[in-house]
This record gives C-alpha cells, structure tokens and sequence, in this order.
C-alpha cells in the first residue's frame, strides 16, 4: 500500500498545483464583471439571498446528520478509501445528472428548483465522503471542514488560493471560526454557477444543459473532495510516522 500512498501523494500535488494556477485573463475579467452586477444588487437583496441559502444548507446538514452512517472502521487502507468513494460519486454523480435533465425539460419554473435540489444532494456526497475517509461529520467542526470543500470546489481563483490554505492548516485555522462568512459562501456559490445554470432555464435545450451541467459539477465537487481528504489523511500519518 505504500506504492499506492506515494501515487496518491503525487496526484494531490499535481491537484494542488492546478488550483494554485494564476487564473487566466477571460476568468480574470469575468470575475469583476459578476463583481461589478453584484455591486448593483441591493444590500437588502443580498441579505435575503444569504439567509435562504444559509438555512438551505443547515436543513440538510441537518438531515444528512439523521441518515448519514458513522465513520469508516480504522483500518481501511487509503486504497480502500479511495474505492468506496468512487462507487459513491458514481451514485450521486448519476442522482445529479437524472435530477438536472429532469427540471432542466421543465422549463424556467423546474429549473429554478434545480438549485436547491442539486445543493441539497452535493451536501449529502459530502457528508458520505467524510464518512468514507474516517472523519465525523456529525461533529461541528467537521461540517466546517465540508463546507470549506464545498466553498474550494465552487468560488473564484483568488477565494480558492485562501480556502485551501485553510484547509492545508486546518487544525490551527478552525479556531478561528465559529461559522461559515455565508455571504461569502453564497456569492461565490452563485457567481460560479450563475451562467452555467442559467442555460438550464432555456426551453428546448434545459435538459441537455442540466445534465451536462450537473455532471461536471458533480465531478469538480469529487475531484475536491478527495485532493482535501487525501491531502489530510497523508499529513496524520506523515506526522504520526
């Protein structure tokens, strides 16, 4: 299994690298556009938008909480790991792609739901995924940690520098939090689905968009989740030699 740990280590730096990258010009560019129509949206707006969203993601982490199982048996080896949280992101991979076809032929008002319906099930995968690699997310400050994935995997390139080195220094930041920044959390959220998701409303070709749509978000949420659990479980067993 050592050969395997090494494989790991070096895919994780390989990751880390891409999402280190300085950001290109047209994404550059299209960040301060959606700054510059955020800026016109009222602050009341904002507000209410961050509150939905927050009690959103509270409600199912709170469901997930119910029916999550408890964490993988020590023991498992990272292959192990590694293999059991594949056959899940094919599961919910699959889920998300049914459920975007679905409210992507239903036109503006179906696809509208898309968005509650589709955080609610990358929220669940990722409580499974801390399951599969050991850790509680019944414990507060492990639905942190998620929430930080989840915000690594969907935010702008500067927002991603600064979420990883959160959770690169994990044991020393999370004292510093006592909850998400949900403004944050929501804008970045939105700005980076925004364009993708708004082709879903478009009748005629809602369907194909939302599947496709979902699919790749559903595959950068897992190619995140694993780099990060990876990334943590490789550091205790460095540091514990």
């Amino acid at each position: 299994m050592r050969d395997y740990e090494i494989k790991a280590y070096n895919e994780v730096q390989a990751w880390r690298v891409k999402v280190m990258k300085k950001p290109s010009l047209i994404k550059g560019f299209s960040k301060k556009a959606q700054n510059k129509v955020n800026s016109w949206i009222p602050e009341k707006a904002h507000k209410i938008i961050t509150e939905a969203i927050k009690n959103m993601v509270k409600a199912t982490l709170a469901g997930s909480n119910i029916t999550t199982k408890k964490p993988t048996k020590l023991g498992m080896s990272l292959y192990e790991m590694d293999e059991a949280f594949k056959e899940k992101h094919t599961k919910y991979r699959k889920t998300a792609v049914i459920e975007g076809a679905g409210t992507g032929a239903g036109g503006i008002f179906l696809g509208l739901a898309d968005f509650p319906l589709l955080l609610s099930i990358k929220m669940k995968f990722l409580f499974e995924a801390a399951v599969i690699y050991g850790f509680d997310p019944k414990k507060y400050e492990e639905r942190l940690f998620l929430l930080h994935i989840f915000l690594l995997a969907f935010s702008s390139d500067a927002k991603r520098k600064e979420t990883l080195f959160i959770l690169e220094n994990w044991e020393e930041q999370k004292e510093k939090l006592l909850d998400m920044d949900w403004q944050v959390f929501q804008q970045e959220y939105r700005d980076y689905i925004d364009l993708v998701k708004m082709f879903q409303l478009i009748p005629g070709i809602g369907a194909v968009v939302g599947a496709y749509a979902n699919y790749n978000l559903m595959d950068q949420l897992a190619e995140t989740a694993t780099n990060v659990y990876r990334m943590r479980i490789l550091e205790r067993k460095a540091i514990d030699g």
